[in-house]
């Protein structure tokens, strides 16, 4: 028998507001435990939330770049579970009438652009933190912060419409992409910013009828979504081949085994007793507020790539990589405004750029080589002022110091030389002194054409414009062929 996955995942979003979904409390990471909290985040008795309009802004911008459809009116619902790090014992969530239904995120597969659709994109709030000892001894215990109490989320739960797990690794890394350009999430998975929870069952292959699925939690990176996947499917391939029953539950990831271990059995819709938040009016939104949002949305990555490969005439390879991030894609276009090559400054940028900010482990936004002055080096390149290799050494230079090409050119004397005439001097100095060699390349030893542009080079440091020797030498050397 034949196996095909079926997988869901339900991505929770941390929006970047300064304070949190029903209070004035600071979201900022990091801060002492418990020191973010008021009696409203922390569920005190005769407390009134007052939802953030903040929150609402930054849902309605994640719903018109996923064509979700916002609906007219929500609910905000209360949640109802028992955990250490829930002190109202409830969440505030979206069930019955979540803030918009459908939409899709796409992906580039084999060179073809693949729809992940939607089923809901809701509005919710974080729950605490449980901080538990490392090692557990008689007197261990767990604490619990607050501070995350209240922290705006959405989260966007996805159709049982992903096929594999590198699909699932893709989506997550567009969608991603998605909340960051947005500017709505930083997408920070070690601060939990962004968090993954995957559904998944098997079934014939072939079959329209779904499995008995299972959650998997815990999962704080993209490469444990595809592994925690991957383990997941494979082990309910057994339990069928082997006869044995799924038992529909969550399990935890444990990255350090590679294995997911059983938490509980899985909850269902009705374990959680919704109702509407009898303190909260329904939420509606009108065509006005969603059209004055729309002009504040950026151009979106999937357009950025194909406009980059359009305008510029860059590769499919070379375009994903410059719109990857908002910031690095609007590096690239403050480069080529100083230069004309549009496929020497992104080959640059790819390769020599990216490989300083992964040394250094910074973002675009801090590297001391202003775009202009990167621009205006490979500008120097392209007129013939340097070579390559010179540029090279120039870039090292600007890294550094951050001064700009045109002065380090200056100091260092590494104007390239473009002047014929003093090029050809230059040659019939080199041959006149090694005239053994000269008489070897006449009778047919041709490899040592790549000597005497050597010898060339060395003469003039490195300076000479490498087109004009290798064009001038060929042109000295044929005539004295001819003799």
């Amino acid at each position: 028998m034949e196996f095909e996955p079926v997988i869901g995942l339900e991505v929770h979003a941390q929006l970047k507001t300064d304070s949190k979904i029903f209070c004035g409390c600071s979201t900022k990471f990091g801060s002492e435990p418990n020191s973010q909290t008021c009696p409203v985040c922390t569920g005190m008795p005769g407390v009134l939330p007052v939802l953030n309009k903040k929150v609402v802004e930054f849902a309605i911008k994640m719903a018109i770049s996923t064509d979700s459809k916002i609906a007219d009116k929500s609910i905000l619902a209360r949640k109802n579970y028992f955990y250490p790090d829930l002190p109202k014992a409830y969440q505030i969530s979206q069930y019955e009438e979540p803030f918009c239904s459908g939409g899709y995120v796409e992906i580039q597969l084999d060179g073809t652009w693949k729809k992940i659709f939607l089923t809901r994109i809701h509005i919710e709030e974080d729950a605490g933190k449980l901080l538990h000892p490392e090692t557990y001894d008689m007197h261990g215990k767990s604490k619990v912060d607050f501070n995350r109490c209240g922290v705006p989320l959405i989260e966007i739960v996805t159709e049982p419409v992903i096929s594999s797990p590198d699909v699932a690794y893709l989506y997550l890394t567009k969608l991603k992409q998605l909340l960051v350009y947005l500017e709505i999430c930083n997408g920070n998975m070690e601060e939990g910013s962004l968090r993954c929870d995957a559904n998944v069952s098997v079934r014939e292959k072939g079959s329209d009828k779904l499995g008995i699925k299972s959650e998997i939690k815990n999962l704080n990176s993209f490469k444990g979504v595809e592994k925690a996947l991957e383990f997941e499917i494979e082990r309910q391939k057994k339990l069928i081949t082997s006869g044995e029953k799924i038992i529909q539950e969550t399990l935890l990831w444990d990255a350090n085994k590679n294995i997911a271990i059983p938490m509980r059995s899985k909850e269902e819709a009705h374990d959680y007793r919704y109702f509407p938040d009898p303190d909260l009016v329904p939420l509606w939104v009108d065509n006005e507020w969603i059209n004055s949002i729309k002009s504040e949305i950026p151009e979106l990555p999937k357009n950025k790539k194909l406009r980059f490969i359009e305008q510029y005439n860059l590769s499919d390879y070379n375009a994903e990589i410059l719109t990857a991030t908002k910031e690095l894609g609007n590096y690239f276009e403050e480069t080529v405004k100083h230069c004309e090559d549009y496929k020497k400054a992104s080959n640059w940028i790819i390769t020599e750029v990216l490989k300083i900010l992964n040394e250094k482990k910074i973002e675009i936004n801090d590297f001391n080589v202003k775009p202009e002055n990167l621009g205006s080096m490979l500008k120097s390149v392209e007129e013939g002022t340097v070579s390559s290799k010179m540029a090279k050494e120039i870039f090292e230079e600007m890294t550094l110091s951050g001064k700009p090409a045109d002065a380090i050119i200056k100091e260092k004397g590494l104007v390239q030389i473009i002047d014929t005439e003093e090029i050809s001097k230059t040659i019939d100095d080199i041959l006149e002194k090694n005239q053994n060699e000269v008489s070897l390349y006449i009778n047919g030893k041709e490899k040592l054409f790549g000597f005497f542009v050597g010898q060339i080079m060395k003469a003039t440091k490195g300076k000479a414009n490498p087109k004009i020797v290798n064009e001038e030498l060929r042109k000295k050397l044929n005539i004295l062929k001819k003799k």
